[in-house]
């Protein structure tokens, strides 16, 4: 596993305390993937409601607030392959 994902699972259980309703799937590129859903986050490649890709760069901005989740979307940064209504949810808690 990488130093990215760890990092990213230590942050994303930070910020998402209870957990997420429903479940997501963020892959970063060249990196791996963390699954997110009621128990929290973890690494792992599962299926999932919606799946969020994004480089490393993006997404490590997204979680420390440098990068806007919707501004990344829109310049397809970030794509988004399912539940649009989680997506945005999960743009939410983590802005």
């Amino acid at each position: 596993m990488s130093t990215t994902i760890d990092k990213a699972v230590e942050t994303l259980n930070t910020k998402l305390a209870n957990g997420f309703a429903g479940s997501a799937k963020i892959v970063i590129t060249d990196e791996g993937a963390i699954m997110l859903d009621g128990t929290g986050a973890r690494a792992g490649d599962e299926d999932a409601d919606v799946t969020l890709t994004a480089s490393a760069e993006t997404f490590l901005g997204i979680l420390d607030g440098s990068v806007n989740p919707t501004a990344a979307f829109m310049m397809g940064k970030l794509s988004v392959d399912g539940n649009m209504g989680l997506a945005i949810q999960l743009g939410s808690a983590l802005s």
